[in-house]
């Protein structure tokens, strides 16, 4: 017909309105843009890992950093530490701090990616489900009960069954007709981390002076003191956790059509539900065990992620470890040069970016009527 429309104007393809964007980026853009920020954070976690081994009274250069390593592998490239101490402090003390940084980091973003996956919020973090509460109950008693010069040990073990016992009774007292609603399990936990907050008062109360001084100094967080045995076990569990994340994540985004059309889908949601909160707890438990409570990590870095590469869960699990361990060494960077001759609290410090952050990331998010951004 002569009157009919042209469908296919300028572009072959049937035109709905030259003023409307595709509504999803071409796969081949997505796949070119997923690369890029991959590459980008790879290249942005090595060099914070050079820079932070090169910071520390005793001189050593990024070139003395990176010979160093090359000698322990068997090569003979690059200068070793002029410095008397220098391979020792390296290997001793810079390294295992960097190296716990980046498991701390990855961990908690992780647990903060399934987490908002599962919860479909993106305001969702680990704290919700009471672990972080629970280990600062459990390290905050072992402190009181055994004296300010408890061994450090003792208190990362406290804390990271005492986490994992208050998941799983989050878990216990949320369900209801052998099913566990979402707003539930919120609810539950916010009662349960009021709960525990007055606990942990009741413990500064009675505590000495010098153990209530370890209580605050340990929820406030830090890598301070790190030790490759401390390294050793958090990467274990850290690497389980987040492998464990990496095969969840598909069925991620099958939840993420809703509860009814998951299951037509083959996915057993309560069973997944579970599944994630023992991931979730395992994951912030080996997190704070040893480095203490470190806000906002789980919160801000998947939701940025899935700013820069979109919600699905295949590339948005994997790139938030990779992000959060970036984001937490270079937070540890910043708390070691802010001040002179100072080592200051790395959670403190990431509560203080963290909390404008998470204000205006509600703003967004109301804004776009509860939008993923």
């Amino acid at each position: 017909m002569s009157g009919a429309p042209d469908l296919t104007k300028h572009t072959g393809r049937p035109h709905i309105d030259d003023a409307t964007p595709d509504p999803l980026p071409r796969p081949e853009h997505r796949g070119t843009r997923v690369t890029i920020v991959f590459a980008v954070s790879l290249a942005a976690l090595l060099a914070l890992a050079v820079v932070s081994a090169v910071l520390g009274q005793v001189p050593t250069t990024a070139a003395e950093v990176l010979g160093s390593i090359a000698h322990h592998l068997g090569l003979d490239l690059g200068p070793m530490p002029a410095h008397p101490a220098g391979e020792v402090t390296l290997w001793e003390v810079r390294f295992p701090r960097v190296v716990l940084a980046v498991l701390v980091g990855a961990a908690l973003a992780t647990a903060g990616a399934l987490l908002q996956g599962v919860f479909a919020n993106p305001l969702a973090e680990p704290g919700v489900i009471g672990v972080s509460a629970g280990a600062a109950v459990g390290a905050g008693t072992v402190i009181v009960v055994g004296g300010a010069f408890v061994a450090a040990w003792s208190v990362a073990a406290a804390a990271f069954v005492a986490g994992l016992i208050t998941t799983a009774l989050v878990y216990v007292l949320s369900r209801s007709g052998g099913r566990t609603e979402v707003v539930t399990l919120i609810l539950t936990g916010v009662a349960i981390n009021a709960f525990a907050g007055g606990l942990i008062a009741l413990l500064l109360f009675v505590a000495t002076p010098a153990a209530r001084d370890q209580i605050v100094f340990w929820q406030l967080g830090s890598l301070n003191g790190a030790v490759w045995s401390s390294v050793g076990i958090v990467a274990v569990l850290a690497g389980a956790g987040i492998l464990a994340a990496v095969l969840i994540a598909p069925r991620l985004d099958l939840l993420a059509l809703g509860d009814s059309a998951a299951r037509h889908l083959g996915v057993d949601v309560e069973r997944l539900r579970r599944q994630v909160i023992v991931v979730v707890a395992v994951l912030t438990a080996a997190g704070v065990a040893f480095s203490g409570i470190i806000l906002f990590v789980g919160l801000i870095v998947p939701h940025v992620v899935r700013m820069a590469v979109g919600p699905g869960h295949r590339v948005l699990v994997p790139l938030s470890a990779i992000v959060g361990a970036v984001v937490l060494l270079g937070a540890d960077v910043v708390a070691r040069t802010l001040v002179d001759n100072a080592d200051l609290p790395l959670g403190m410090l990431t509560s203080l970016i963290g909390g404008p952050f998470f204000f205006w990331l509600l703003r967004r998010t109301r804004a776009r009527a509860g939008g993923w951004g």
